[in-house]
């Protein structure tokens, strides 16, 4: 069985139509209509017999038909790019993830696809991890520079953080929405993570108008972030 024709097996039109109003930039009819709980379960019957894993057997499909459709890019549908990127994500070494992410990077196209892939092998390796983040962050590719600031959010805001991350997402200058918003979410999540150390980046307007105030926002809507905290920063909001 090929894997889009199992796509098209779970298929479910008014979902199709639910995400297309949720991802305005891609055409209906490059969507088929498939959930995300699907599309992870395929995706692990897809890992199961391509060359990145030990059993190289599924029982969906062959070891050809797996690593064909790996190979076959750029895909037609949505959800043939979110299924890549859940595959790619299973990979568990290291140096074979980042090959592989940096090879299907520039086919992403929308914010879920960007999104949705955080490969486990990241939060092992983050040491080796950064350069490739920060390359990511620095990309004029907005779907690139979006997983790099993503990455950078999920995976150094913590143990591993340094103030210095966040002056190469502050400095970071695009007008399209989807690189200003998650501009604004990560400095949100920093406000609620580091807020000593990120504060000063909204107190000093180091972010543009509508992100500076898309940040406090979203901050706002954080249970994470304390109630007083949430105070100041509505006072730090542009008009």
């Amino acid at each position: 069985m090929k894997i889009c024709e199992r796509l098209f097996q779970l298929q479910d039109l008014d979902y199709r139509d639910f995400q297309s109003n949720l991802v305005p930039n891609i055409s209906k009819e490059n969507m088929i209509g498939v959930r995300t709980p699907a599309l992870r379960n395929l995706a692990k019957e897809i890992f199961k017999s391509t060359s990145f894993s030990k059993k190289e057997e599924g029982e969906l499909f062959t070891k050809e038909e797996s690593d064909g459709f790996l190979n076959q890019l750029p895909h037609g549908y949505f959800e043939e790019n979110l299924l890549h990127f859940f595959v790619i994500s299973m990979i568990k070494d290291f140096d074979t993830c980042i090959q592989e992410v940096e090879r299907f990077l520039p086919y992403v196209d929308c914010w879920p696809v960007c999104d949705q892939s955080s490969p486990k092998i990241f939060k092992k390796n983050r040491e080796k991890l950064l350069p490739f983040v920060k390359k990511w962050i620095s990309s004029e590719h907005v779907y690139t520079a979006r997983y790099g600031i993503r990455i950078l959010m999920n995976e150094y805001l913590d143990e591993d953080f340094k103030p210095e991350y966040l002056e190469l997402v502050s400095a970071k200058s695009d007008d399209d929405y989807y690189l200003k918003m998650m501009v604004a979410w990560y400095f949100a999540t920093a406000l609620a993570k580091q807020y000593q150390a990120s504060l000063p980046v909204i107190e000093n307007r180091r972010l543009e108008t509508w992100t500076h105030n898309k940040a406090i926002q979203k901050a706002l809507e954080s249970f994470r972030v304390s109630d007083e905290h949430k105070e100041y920063l509505r006072t730090l909001k542009l008009y």
